[in-house]
């Protein structure tokens, strides 16, 4: 935990004079949603809610492409009798643009309440390629900086995606996840027997919700395997989610 809030120190103090010397041209903005249940790349089996979750967040972005981030979500579980823990991200981003092609590197520190050893330190690296009506592609890069209860350093979860704009305001969206693993020991106790495997294919159906600047979506996961090879199950959520500027 000690750890973690280190990290999460460190990534605020390093934003900080770099948002200072920034021009003011910013823009702030936020997004609510609700979700059916919490899935986390796959994890169908054991989700981080089953139910119900309320999720949302805020970013800070500058005209440089610099921002500050933080995402939360409730979850099903915890370590306090009959409680639940939260989940919270803070994240800091570059990205920009040449042409059709964009480009980003995040760096998030995952910090959990009334969930212990679960504090850990993400680096992402992400490209992108807008085909126009052909819809627009993406791959992400995440690697694991250290260890946890869900974690090791050195994880890989790749997540290719493309996205599509159909007839009558419906968005077709598709994220296909395949993970590398580290299989070390973990002072945790998590343990390992895969390399690599499938972890998931989500593909996402969404829709304005009238003039209310809403979106309702249903995503239908292809579940894959666990670090340890356990089959996951397929399964359906739901999603309501408002983005807006402040």
């Amino acid at each position: 935990m000690k750890n973690s809030l280190f990290n999460a120190s460190v990534l605020l103090a390093a934003a900080v004079p770099a948002v200072l010397v920034m021009p003011v041209h910013a823009e702030f903005s936020g997004n609510i949603n609700v979700v059916s249940k919490y899935i986390f790349r796959g994890i169908t089996n054991v989700p981080e809610n089953n139910s119900p979750s309320l999720q949302g967040g805020f970013d800070y972005a500058h005209d440089s492409g610099f921002a500050l981030g933080w995402w939360a979500s409730n979850l099903g579980y915890g370590d306090n009798s009959g409680g639940n823990g939260f989940e919270n991200d803070f994240y800091l981003k570059y990205s920009g643009s040449v042409d059709k092609f964009s480009y980003g590197a995040t760096l998030t520190q995952y910090y959990y309440v009334d969930v212990k050893d679960a504090d850990l330190t993400e680096a992402k690296v992400s490209l992108g390629f807008d085909a126009g009506e052909a819809g627009s592609f993406g791959l992400d890069t995440n690697v694991l900086l250290n260890e946890g209860s869900w974690g090791n350093t050195g994880d890989t979860y790749l997540a290719l995606s493309y996205t599509k704009a159909l007839p009558k305001e419906f968005t077709l969206g598709a994220t296909l996840g395949y993970y590398f693993y580290d299989s070390s020991d973990n002072k945790y106790g998590l343990t390992t027997s895969e390399d690599s495997n499938f972890r998931n294919l989500d593909l996402k159906l969404s829709h304005p919700i009238g003039k209310t600047g809403a979106d309702m979506g249903v995503t239908y996961i292809v579940a894959g395997k666990d670090r340890m090879g356990v089959e996951q199950d397929d399964t359906l959520l739901f999603s309501i989610g408002y983005a807006f500027d402040i």
